[in-house]
């Protein structure tokens, strides 16, 4: 039996074992996927015993996806550049580590807006952590012209400018609103909007008629900044779509299928998120 599992420290919260036990149902994998919690300082001896203890990869999540970076082979540049990642896979008997985090988000985006182009377009980007990077760095790959960061702390939004090279512009906060004129794509990294945090306080004005606006948090299933959005006219893209395509890549490296994400696998989560959710 092929075995996968999320490691971090806590770990309860994590929904991937619903994803990914919906999939080996699915596709009828005799498969397992569990949630481990791993303690900080045993994680270096659990990441160096996972082929030992038959594990075919794992996902990471907080607080150790930097440090897993430093512990495998890193797969692709991207990643390099990043400094971390959210999925290991055995290959050839070597551990490699990728981040699925922009894959899943663009897979997501593509999914809802297929007929969006952000080729030589204009993108603003609200936020400078983790997964603002992971999205910048797939974001160029997909030929934006330029990619505006806006962000509290300009020096984090530098350094994901000087990770990625020509094509990132970083901004202060306070001029959020005025830079979405002439942006085609405008994405909401950020906590602010999350259940428990500050609402996000953004004006649409000058963002052109026909831009996309997503946002990445998924608790709640729609925020209040795409509610508004989509009351304005504005196609919106919610998060929990990124969440289950950032998935597809480990399971396929995993358990040798490349799953898809369904309109059963997304009610499913959504409903696990919320149990008053309808379609």
């Amino acid at each position: 039996m092929i075995k996968a599992c999320v490691i971090g420290w806590p770990i309860a919260h994590s929904r991937s074992p619903l994803i990914h036990g919906y999939w080996l149902k699915t596709y009828g994998i005799e498969g397992s996927y569990t949630r481990i919690p791993v303690e900080p300082q045993n994680l270096r001896a659990f990441v160096e015993g996972l082929r030992a203890n038959g594990f075919a990869g794992c996902n990471v999540t907080m607080p150790h996806k930097e440090e897993v970076f430093r512990l495998v082979k890193v797969a692709d540049e991207q990643t390099r550049r990043l400094g971390s990642l959210n999925t290991v896979y055995v290959e050839n008997g070597t551990l490699y580590g990728t981040s699925t985090d922009g894959l899943g988000f663009l897979a997501n985006l593509k999914s809802t807006v297929p007929a969006l182009n952000l080729r030589n377009r204009k993108v603003v980007l609200l936020g400078a952590g983790g997964s603002a990077a992971a999205i910048a760095g797939n974001l160029l790959a997909e030929g934006v012209a330029e990619l505006c960061i806006v962000n509290r702390s300009l020096p984090r939004a530098q350094a994901i400018a000087d990770r990625f090279g020509s094509g990132i512009r970083p901004v202060g906060w306070d001029r959020r609103s005025v830079e979405l004129a002439e942006a085609s794509l405008l994405i909401n990294t950020t906590s602010l909007g999350m259940a428990g945090q500050a609402q996000l306080d953004i004006s649409l004005a000058a963002l052109p008629s026909g831009a996309v606006v997503a946002d990445i948090v998924y608790t709640p299933l729609v925020t209040d900044f795409l509610m508004a959005a989509q009351a304005a006219g504005y196609p919106v893209v919610t998060g929990l779509g990124m969440l289950l395509h950032q998935a597809v890549p480990g399971f396929e490296k995993w358990f040798g299928r490349r799953p898809v994400v369904t309109r059963e696998l997304y009610e499913l989560t959504a409903r696990d998120i919320d149990p008053t959710y309808r379609p």
